[in-house]
This record gives structure tokens, C-alpha cells and sequence, in this order.
């Protein structure tokens, strides 16, 4: 019998507590549990806040939330799951930063955690405590690791610069329309 190991355990700790919470979040998202929008009131929240097309949006962030956090807590393709919550968590980081870091001013603190914690575990892997232990690490390779942090990295860019791009645009044509200009629309 092999003895507990406090490392692994406190990996099947930080997998389960991370994994829940962000699989409440998810399913919030995706089917309105927990006061949650559902994905009609997600896909408004993110049409307002500059994601498009916003119900693709709100998928995409409901299954990466839903889908890592489970991932996550089970120790399965931990590398994949790591990577889709911190892709997932840029976005939502590029939409808080305005108000700056604290969380109660509506700031990034509490996505960049989510984000910084689910890359941690990404990298380190999940432990002997895991699915990924019991597979014997089949979706749990470097080759994952990496391919999945520069998809991850390169997915997020594209789509937070899209959401930015689209938020400068409206503020010519707000800016323009306000001067009485003719815009594309007119």
C-alpha cells in the first residue's frame, strides 16, 4: 500500500475546489443554474460587452468554464483543461481590466486567479490523485502541454483583439455620428 503523498493530495484539493467553482460558473452560463442567464442572458451579456457572435461566445465560455472545470477536478487531459480555462479567463480579464485589479471595484483579480491557478495545474500536472494517473498520463504528454497553451494563447488573442478592434470601431462611429459625420451605416 503505497502511503498518501501530501503533494498529490493537496493537487486533488486545489483540482476539486477550482474544477467546482468553475463548473458553477459554466453551467451558469450554459443552462442558468445557480442565478445564472442561461445561454440567451449570456449571449446579451457578451453582445454588450463586445464578444461576437455572442451566442457562439457564450458557448465557447460556458463549455471552457464547464468543460475545464471538470476536467480539471477529475485530473483528465490536465494540460487541454488548463489551457481552455486560462484562454477562457484572458477574455473575461480583458473585459474587467478597465476597472483595474480589485475585485470590488469590478476589477480582473478574481478571473486572473482562476486563470493563473488553472495554468498551474495545467503545467504541473494533476497529481497521482487523478484520471490522468490512472490512464497512465495518455492525455497528460508534453506534446499536449504544449499545443494546447499556444492554441489556448493564440485562440485568446484573436478573439479578445477582435473584441477590441470591434469596441474602437464603435467609439469612431459613436465619436463620428456624435460630429454629425457620415459613417458606413448611413
Amino acid at each position: 500500500m503505497t502511503p498518501l503523498n501530501r503533494r498529490d493530495l493537496g493537487l486533488l484539493v486545489l483540482r476539486m475546489g477550482t474544477g467546482a467553482v468553475l463548473m458553477a460558473h459554466g453551467t451558469q452560463k450554459l443552462f442558468g443554474w445557480f442565478g445564472g442567464g442561461g445561454l440567451e442572458g449570456t449571449a446579451k451579456g457578451m453582445e454588450s460587452m463586445g464578444f461576437h457572435p455572442p451566442r457562439h461566445s457564450a458557448i465557447a465560455a460556458g463549455v471552457a468554464e464547464t468543460g475545464g472545470g471538470l476536467l480539471l477536478a477529475m485530473g483528465l487531459a490536465t494540460p487541454a483543461a488548463g489551457a481552455a480555462v486560462t484562454g477562457n479567463m484572458a477574455g473575461a480579464v480583458s473585459v474587467h481590466a478597465p476597472a483595474g485589479f480589485f475585485a470590488q471595484s469590478g476589477g480582473f483579480e478574481y478571473p486572473a486567479f482562476l486563470g493563473f491557478t488553472a495554468a498551474t495545474v495545467g503545467v504541473m500536472g494533476p497529481g497521482r490523485y487523478s484520471l490522468d494517473h490512472a490512464t497512465g498520463h495518455r492525455f497528460d504528454q508534453p506534446w499536449v502541454l504544449a499545443s494546447a497553451f499556444a492554441a489556448s494563447a493564440l485562440v485568446a488573442a484573436a478573439v479578445v483583439g477582435k473584441r477590441v478592434k470591434g469596441q474602437i470601431g464603435a467609439d469612431v462611429d459613436d465619436t463620428m455620428q456624435d460630429q454629425g459625420a457620415d459613417t458606413l451605416e448611413d
